[in-house]
C-alpha cells in the first residue's frame, strides 16, 4: 500500500483551468429534453397531491410543497407499473427527496435532517448519508443540485470526514448516469486528498481502516467500533473511483497506483474481516485478532463495491434466514439469534442492534442488485430480492405502536416518566423516519422522541438517509449505468410478478431513455415483450424479463 502521508502522485494530477462552476449545469442541461416518449405526467400528479394534503410542511426549503410536482414533472424520470403501493411510494420518496435540496450562500446542498440538528455541520449539512444522496439523485434531469453540492464538500465549507462517506465512488457513480466526467476530472485533487486524509487518522497498524461505530452512523452496534465492513468497503470503492477518474483525466500512472491501492484493501478485508465459521465480514476490534461475535447487516457492505471474490457469496444465505435478518418490515441490522439482540424502547434512540434502519436497508439492496448482476451464485435469487424490496416498501407507512406493557416490550411509560401514554395508529399515509420496529413497523425514534417531548418537533418526518428509486431504477427496472456508450438493463422483477412496467423520460448520457415491459402488447401500444427507446426510438427488445444491451446512439 502507499504511505499514509501525502504521496508525489498527487502532484501528477492535471487540474483543468478555473474553478468548477455552474457551466457544468448549464452544459449538461442543454441535452435534449423531450416529453416522456409512453407515459403521461398528468396521471400522477393526483399522488403529490394527495401527499401535499397530508402533509404539515414544517420547514421548507428551495422547493415549497405548493411547487412539488411542477418541480418534479420536469425533474424525475416517470414510472407506472402494477403495483400501485409501489408507484406511490417511488413518488413520494422523490417528493420528499426535493423537501432537502436547500439553497444556500455556497450554492445547493442536499439535507439528512430538514429541523436543524446541533450535530449538522455547515448550513444543517451531515456527511453521513451524502452516498446516497448522489446515488439517488443522479436521476434528476437538473445537475445543478448535485455539481453545487459535490463542490461543498470539498471546497465550500463541508466537513466529508465527520462521518464515514463513499465520497470519490458516489461522485463516480452519479457521472455514469451523466455521460459526463468533467465534475469529477476537477475534483480529483480534493478526492486525493480526502483519501490521505483518512489515512493520517483511521488507518490502523493493521492496514485496514478503523471507525467508531457512532461515526459509522450504526451507534449502539453490538459488533462496536473497529475495523469495521463498512468504512473498509468504503475506502476500497473510493480507490477505484480515484483510478477510474484518473484514467479518464489521461493519468495512467496514477491510475495504476490507486488501484494497486484497492486492490491491497481488498485483500486485507477478505483475510481479516471474514469469518470463516461464520462464513460473514465482521467487525476486527482494534489490538485485537478475535472477530466481534455477530453477523451484523453491513457485513453486506463489500459487495455495494463489488468487493468480495465468488467464494463468499455463502453470506447471503443469512439475508433470508428468520434467525438472521429477515423480517416483515426490513432486514435487522443484527442477527437475531444473537443474544445481544433488541428493540428496544429505552435509551438512546437510534440503536443498531436491531432495528431496521431504511439506510442499512439501501446498502443491502444495492449490494444485492450487484451480487445478482455481477456474481454466478445460488445463495439469493430474484425472488429473494424482490422479497426484500417488499418489507422495505411496507415500512414506508406511518405507524405509531408504543408497546404496551411487559408483554411486547419494554414498558414505554416506564422508561420516559411522566410522558402521556401515546395513542396506537396505524394509517395509510406514506412515510420515512429514522429506524423502525422491524417486526410491526414503528418508528421507534419518533415514537420515543415523541413520548419524551424532545425537540425538535418531528425531527425524523421526511428522513433523507436512504435511497429508494434509485434501487427501483437500477434493481427493479435493472437500468445498470455504465462508462461506455452502450445501454444494460437486467430486471430483477420475477418472471410472472408483473404484466406491465414503463420507467419513461430517463436521462442517461444526454439522451432521453424508456425501459418497458408489456407482456400482452396492449398496455403501451409498443408491441409486446421488454424493450428500451432512445430518444422514442426502440433500440432493442426480448420476448421476456432478461438481461440485455444495446448501443447507444
Amino acid at each position: 500500500m502507499l504511505g499514509q502521508g501525502k504521496h508525489p502522485l498527487v502532484f501528477l494530477v492535471i487540474l483543468a483551468a478555473g474553478a468548477v462552476m455552474s457551466g457544468h449545469a448549464q452544459s449538461s442541461a442543454q441535452r435534449a429534453e423531450k416529453d416522456p416518449a409512453v407515459l403521461k405526467p398528468d396521471a400522477y400528479r393526483h399522488y403529490v397531491e394527495a401527499f401535499n394534503r397530508l402533509d404539515r410542511e414544517t420547514v421548507t426549503n428551495q422547493i415549497s410543497n405548493a411547487a412539488s410536482w411542477d418541480w418534479m414533472a420536469k425533474n424525475v424520470p416517470l414510472l407506472d407499473c402494477p403495483d400501485k403501493d409501489l408507484e406511490e411510494i417511488y413518488y413520494f420518496r422523490w417528493w420528499t427527496y426535493r423537501k432537502h435540496i436547500k439553497q444556500t450562500p455556497d450554492g445547493f446542498i442536499v439535507t439528512e435532517f430538514l429541523p436543524a440538528v446541533p450535530w449538522s455541520g455547515k448550513h444543517n449539512s451531515i456527511n453521513c448519508p451524502a452516498g446516497h444522496h448522489f446515488y439517488e439523485g443522479r436521476w434528476l434531469h437538473d445537475p445543478e443540485y448535485l455539481d453545487n453540492y459535490a463542490v461543498f464538500w470539498f471546497r465550500k465549507g463541508g466537513e466529508p470526514r465527520k462521518y464515514s462517506f463513499w465520497a470519490a465512488d458516489s461522485i463516480y457513480a452519479r457521472s455514469l448516469v451523466l455521460g459526463d466526467y468533467r465534475l469529477p476530472k476537477e475534483l480529483l485533487p480534493d478526492l486525493i486528498a480526502n483519501y490521505q486524509e483518512w489515512e493520517k487518522s483511521h488507518l490502523d497498524a493493521s492496514g485496514l481502516f478503523w471507525q467508531n461505530d457512532g461515526n459509522d452512523g450504526m451507534e449502539v452496534s453490538i459488533g462496536g467500533s473497529g475495523c469495521r465492513a463498512t468504512i473498509n468497503s468504503y475506502q476500497y470503492g473510493d480507490a477505484l473511483a480515484i483510478a477510474r477518474i484518473a484514467e479518464l483525466n489521461g493519468q495512467p500512472d496514477l491510475a495504476r497506483a490507486w488501484r494497486e491501492k484497492a486492490t491491497a484493501l481488498k485483500q486485507l478485508v477478505e483475510a481479516k474481516l471474514w469469518d470463516p465459521q461464520a462464513e460473514f465480514f465482521k467487525v476486527l476490534p482494534r489490538g485485537s485478532s478475535t472477530l466481534a461475535g455477530v453477523r451484523e447487516l453491513h457485513g453486506f457492505t463489500p459487495w455495494y463495491f463489488n468487493l468480495p471474490g465468488p467464494e463468499k457469496t455463502v453470506a447471503w444465505k443469512q439475508l433470508m434466514d428468520s434467525k438472521g435478518f429477515f423480517a416483515p418490515f426490513g432486514p435487522t441490522t443484527a442477527e437475531q439469534r444473537n443474544a445481544g439482540f433488541a428493540v428496544a424502547y429505552s435509551g438512546h434512540e437510534c440503536q443498531w442492534n436491531g432495528p431496521s434502519w431504511p439506510y442499512a436497508t439501501a446498502v443491502t439492496l444495492t449490494a444485492l442488485a450487484n451480487l445478482l448482476n455481477n456474481y454466478s451464485q445460488d445463495a439469493v435469487g430474484k425472488a429473494d430480492y424482490w422479497k426484500t424490496f417488499q418489507g422495505y416498501l411496507r415500512s414506508h407507512r406511518f405507524r405509531q405502536i408504543p408497546p404496551e406493557g411487559q408483554s411486547s416490550g419494554p414498558d414505554l411509560n416506564r422508561s420516559n416518566e411522566g410522558a402521556p401514554r401515546m395513542e396506537r395508529l396505524e394509517t395509510r399515509q406514506p412515510w420515512i423516519d429514522e429506524n423502525l420496529n422491524p417486526n410491526n413497523g414503528d418508528w421507534i425514534a419518533r415514537t420515543l422522541l415523541k413520548q419524551r417531548r424532545q425537540a425538535p418537533d418531528e425531527r425524523g418526518k421526511d428522513y433523507n438517509h436512504s435511497t429508494f428509486c434509485d434501487l427501483v431504477i437500477t434493481g427493479l427496472i435493472g437500468l445498470r449505468p455504465r462508462a461506455d456508450d452502450t445501454i444494460e438493463v437486467n430486471p430483477l422483477v420475477p418472471e410472472g410478478t408483473w404484466d406491465y412496467f414503463c420507467l419513461d423520460s430517463v436521462r442517461y448520457h444526454g439522451h432521453a431513455i424508456t425501459i418497458l415491459y408489456d407482456k400482452s402488447g396492449t398496455k403501451y401500444g409498443k408491441g409486446k415483450g421488454l424493450q428500451i427507446l432512445v430518444d422514442g426510438r426502440s433500440v432493442g427488445r426480448k420476448d421476456s424479463l432478461q438481461r440485455f444491451s444495446a448501443k447507444l446512439p
